[in-house]
């Protein structure tokens, strides 16, 4: 079996995906606004052997549940909110090879500024930087940048897809290759005859001028994508070398992953080209009593009302006033679409039955919408080998119940127990750094020939 590769899934934020798991007496997030955190964490990590910190975002608050935000700011539900760039160049400081990737909005972020942003931390993290590209999916950010609603689902894709090519003009053939010469000899710091204006004018952008930053290590960064809905998913098939899915089961992803490289054959591109991970929630002990107490212990510190509030927040749907009996219907909304589909009827298609009000409370109260494993390091290497096996993917997201405890021993029982098991292609301590690309395809730093992003790059010159 192919070795996995490990990102911890966390958010600048007191709740991430676990609403109520705040109070537990192990939790450290109320230090979340404060640098050590950050940086410890990383270090944990990077001992635990992770590729990468996966840092999720959103630009609004939850407040569909119960049309008001008042329950996600009583349960600090991903409220109050750092901005996930901020810590990453101190967190590359205190580490040699963990990547760190930044969700980044397309719908509200001018893709100038933006390009600057992400170049910029390229180059001070390493090239450990990857993207992951959202189109946002709140009414309240779109309210907050001055409209009425957000932009319609398939149309912010639509942006989006015009987003990426200034993106690409701007990492990849605004400079060229050699263009910073810092040559004493001849005065020269940049060749004037190799950097080039971007010239974009379309429907969404107009982008006349050259990048302010020269490109990084990596020069498009690591690209992720997190949206699974069918529009969404062609995004990814046109962009992305790393997918995100949320599934609670192995089956369930397993459904999205078989189209996603069907498509990506379909287009020329290699059917292997998408590094694909999954969601998962780990709880661990030393064995798997104690970590079956521990995860009974979390259930008295739950708060589901605001896992309902997550979850309209996700999907646009307000449950405030429904039946705890109530069973969960698809419709169509603006919102985070794949995350009430994966509820409702792909869940069933996949022989799983409907959720509740009830089931969904409690489903998302204790690791959002993927699946939780609980067992010693050697129970859940297993379940997590099951997983990659089933699924056909490539590695995890690792997601914690208690902040950052459960990740901390993440690293004393289960990776071990991975390594033991030759499961794990991340660098160890005494190893050259490399790029994150590189090391998620061990292959070179630069997106792949068959990538987009390479069509807009240069031809080297001599």
């Amino acid at each position: 079996m192919k070795s996995l590769l490990l990102n911890a899934f966390d958010m600048m934020v007191p709740v991430h995906q676990s609403p109520g798991l705040w109070r537990h007496p192990e939790s450290r997030i109320s230090q979340f606004d404060t640098l050590p955190y950050w940086t410890s964490l990383a270090e944990t990590l990077e001992q635990g052997r992770f590729s990468a910190l996966f840092l999720a975002d959103v630009l609004g608050v939850y407040d569909v549940y119960g049309a008001s935000a008042e329950t996600a700011y009583r349960g600090g539900l991903q409220y109050p909110l750092l901005d996930p760039l901020s810590a990453v160049s101190a967190m590359a400081d205190h580490t040699r090879h963990l990547g760190f990737g930044v969700t980044a909005s397309v719908s509200y972020e001018h893709p100038f500024l933006l390009a600057r942003r992400l170049s910029s931390l390229d180059h001070l993290t390493g090239g450990r930087l990857a993207w992951n590209i959202v189109t946002s999916y709140q009414d309240s950010s779109a309210k907050n940048m001055g409209l009425a609603q957000q932009i319609p689902h398939d149309q912010r894709y639509d942006r989006a897809d015009e987003y990426m090519e200034v993106m690409y003009r701007l990492f990849e053939a605004s400079l060229e290759v050699g263009a910073v010469r810092n040559d004493a000899e001849t005065g020269v710091v940049v060749d004037p005859d190799r950097v080039h204006p971007a010239n974009h004018r379309g429907e969404f952008f107009t982008v006349p001028g050259s990048a302010l930053t020269h490109p990084g290590p990596q020069r498009t960064p690591l690209l992720f994508q997190a949206g699974a809905s069918p529009r969404g998913r062609q995004f990814a098939l046109d962009h992305a070398e790393a997918v995100f899915l949320i599934g609670a089961t192995p089956e369930l992803v397993r459904h999205w992953v078989d189209e996603l490289r069907d498509g990506l054959e379909a287009r020329g591109r290699d059917r292997h080209a998408v590094k694909i991970f999954a969601m998962a929630t780990v709880v661990t002990g030393t064995s798997d009593a104690d970590a079956t107490a521990r995860w009974e212990s979390y259930r008295q510190f739950v708060d589901t009302e605001a896992a309902l509030a997550l979850f309209g927040g996700w999907t646009g749907v307000d449950l405030a006033a429904a039946n705890p009996e109530d069973t969960l219907e698809y419709v169509t909304t603006d919102a985070n679409r794949s995350a009430l589909e994966a509820m409702t009827t792909l869940a069933e298609s996949t022989g799983g039955s409907a959720y509740t009000v009830k089931d969904l409370a409690e489903f998302v109260a204790l690791g959002g919408r993927g699946p939780v494993l609980v067992g010693s390091g050697d129970t859940v290497a297993e379940e997590l080998r099951r997983w990659a096996t089933t699924a056909d993917i490539d590695g995890f997201n690792i997601s914690a119940a208690v902040r950052p405890a459960d990740l901390e021993r993440f690293a004393t029982f289960v990776t071990p127990a991975l390594a033991e098991r030759g499961l794990l292609s991340s660098p160890q301590p005494g190893d050259a750094p490399r790029t994150l690309r590189e090391q998620y395809f061990n292959a070179g730093p630069h997106t792949a020939a068959d990538h987009r992003a390479s069509s807009y790059r240069p031809a080297p010159r001599s």
